[in-house]
């Protein structure tokens, strides 16, 4: 299994591109829609969840180093869907829960684990060598 190289990622270093962007250049022009309420949203799982699972594999707690398994993606997606939009809005009045962040979190999850476990995905139905199609 290939190591998976957390902070040299291209996605996630496009999505902290695309966060940075959106967030000072695009967001203080534009008043509702998407660009303002959802598209830093997509990209939650591919910025936040390489530097999550290089300090658990500091910690000892992640053994391997290959990309991010379909498990460990799920797994985040539901931890920080509850914990952005379920406790803090019980907990601070500053924020507020919102059911489309969560499908905007699923959504860059799926893009994602797609992206991340390509590998798997195109060799796993290339055809064998010598064989006819």
């Amino acid at each position: 299994m290939p190591r998976f190289r957390c902070f040299r990622d291209s996605l996630f270093l496009t999505g902290w591109l695309a966060y940075g962007i959106n967030r000072c250049f695009i967001k203080p022009h534009v008043g509702s829609g998407f660009m303002m309420f959802h598209f830093n949203d997509l990209w939650l799982i591919p910025c936040a969840l390489p530097p999550v699972l290089w300090l658990h594999h500091r910690l000892g707690l992640r053994a391997q180093e290959g990309p991010p398994r379909p498990g460990e993606i799920a797994g985040h997606l539901v931890f920080w869907s509850l914990l952005f939009e379920w406790l803090l809005p019980h907990i601070t009045s500053r924020t507020g829960g919102d059911p489309a962040d969560v499908v905007a979190y699923a959504a860059g999850a799926l893009v994602a684990g797609l992206w991340w476990n390509r590998d798997h995905w195109f060799t796993a139905r290339a055809p064998a060598h010598g064989r006819a199609v």
